[in-house]
């Protein structure tokens, strides 16, 4: 009798224990992905540019396949070598507070009217940046509500289904949460997030039974707006 109530007084001490780990670990990732945003508009002041997506083989550096051409545009990592971030794991790569490493999207291309330079490297080139004109915008990532909207797919969030609008985000940091969506095929919106495409998903955790699956993604993002307010104050652009 003695040992099942010290068992219950112990399961009754533990639950609410596990909740705080879970607040904190959800907490210091949202900051650790803010910092990183800030840590690449810095990056981008200093060089010019926005870096690239590290890949699974560059050691938590930046990736090119040519020249300034990112590798891994739509499902790279943060490159904590280019940006000097200290929490790493035992490869070099940025991570979260669930030691899972934290992810980095970037535009690969630019639209708008006057654009010099639609190449797949405008925002990782200083040179092609500065080109550009702040008139370009980027043309390809889209975040979105929900992956069940109707006519979401990998180049469009669908109907009445976008969180920002199209022709407005140039970088995407996130974290895939505590519970990565690695061998959960029914977690449809943050599978949205790694299947290496334009078009992100995010909103407030939801549990298994919702419709687009459980999700516990963490993001942030970088609008054009930002990007070139921060270089111009810096006197890096026009």
């Amino acid at each position: 009798m003695v040992m099942v109530i010290v068992g219950l007084l112990i399961g009754g001490l533990l639950a609410p224990l596990a909740q705080q780990i879970d607040q904190r670990n959800y907490s210091d990732t949202q900051k650790r992905i803010e910092y990183a945003r800030e840590e690449l508009l810095g990056f981008a002041i200093a060089n010019g540019r926005l870096p690239c997506p590290a890949s699974s083989a560059s050691a938590g550096d930046e990736a090119f396949s040519s020249g300034f051409t990112c590798s891994n545009s739509y499902d790279g990592f943060l490159p904590a070598k280019a940006l000097g971030v200290q929490q790493v794991d035992s490869s070099g790569y940025a991570i979260d507070a669930y030691n899972s490493r934290i992810r980095y999207v970037l535009a690969p291309t630019i639209t708008g009217t006057g654009c010099t330079n639609t190449a797949a490297t405008n925002f990782s080139s200083s040179a092609n940046l500065k080109a550009s004109g702040l008139q370009c915008l980027p043309t390809d990532l889209l975040i979105c509500s929900s992956s069940q909207a109707a006519g979401f797919n990998s180049s469009s969030c669908g109907t009445n289904n976008n969180l920002v609008n199209a022709k407005t985000v140039v970088a995407i940091v996130f974290s895939t949460g505590k519970n990565s969506v690695a061998g959960n095929a029914t977690r449809y919106d943050e599978i949205a997030n790694t299947d290496a495409n334009a078009t992100f998903v995010y909103h407030t955790p939801t549990p298994s039974s919702a419709s687009g699956g459980e999700f516990d993604d963490q993001m942030v993002w970088i609008s054009a707006g930002l990007l070139y307010g921060r270089m111009v104050s810096a006197g890096v652009l026009p």
